[in-house]
């Protein structure tokens, strides 16, 4: 077996996440980055000893356009820091599907798997549209050559804004799972989610995910 090494989890996804954790005694975000309009804060989770993410940046596009491109997991590979195959395993509308995706990780580093679910819901009144990723590590036997992420939480909250634009905030929370010790991926989860989001930019405008309208979105 390959030795676990540090570049671990410059991390890779996006898609994902607004933890399910509570304010108190959270440190505040600290901001990391600031490129490009994309703003890359981290801060030391709740009960945890991984740091989460949160990615903040604007787009001028629909509400559709950006769930459709989430919704393409095969396109991941081609936008998606470090996505090496995705695909849908299951999948019982455009409001709820199972995604597998993998991880090429660098030499001499054991690449990385993971199953999530999606779902998707707009709030009525508000009009901002949520995507909750959970982690579900048992859906499928583990493969030999990848290291299984078990822990993972998640979610895109888009805000519809004035004259077209939308409000992203993605944040995420990964355990990447091996023996890497957690102070060495703290040092290099910024990354990842940064490259994402500069990619997300350009692939959003494809006029495939331009045409998208889901009948379960309002795109003000």
């Amino acid at each position: 077996m390959k030795n676990q090494y540090p570049f671990i989890f410059l991390l890779f996804f996006l898609p994902f996440s607004k933890p399910d954790v509570s304010q108190k005694s959270v440190p505040d975000w600290q901001l990391q980055k600031f490129e490009n309009g994309i703003s890359v804060y981290s801060r030391i989770a709740e009960n945890s000893k991984y740091k989460e993410l949160k990615v903040v940046y604007q787009l001028k596009t629909s509400l559709s356009s950006i769930i459709a491109l989430l919704n393409d997991a095969p396109s991941f590979p081609q936008w998606v820091y470090r996505c090496d195959v995705s695909k849908v395993l299951k999948k019982d509308s455009d409001k709820h599907l199972i995604r597998y995706q993998t991880v090429a990780a660098p030499w001499p580093v054991d690449d990385r798997d993971m199953v999530v679910d999606v779902n998707t819901f707009q709030d009525p009144k508000t009009k901002i549209v949520y995507q909750k990723v959970t982690c579900l590590p048992d859906f499928i036997p583990e493969e030999k050559d990848h290291v299984r992420v078990r822990e993972f939480r998640g979610s895109w909250t888009l805000k519809p804004l004035k004259n077209g634009l939308v409000d992203v905030e993605y944040e995420l929370l990964v355990n990447p799972g091996g023996i890497v010790p957690a102070w060495i991926i703290n040092m290099a989860v910024v990354d990842g989610p940064f490259d994402t989001s500069v990619n997300m930019k350009d692939w959003v405008k494809k006029d495939k995910y331009q045409k998208t309208n889901y009948p379960f979105i309002v795109n003000p």
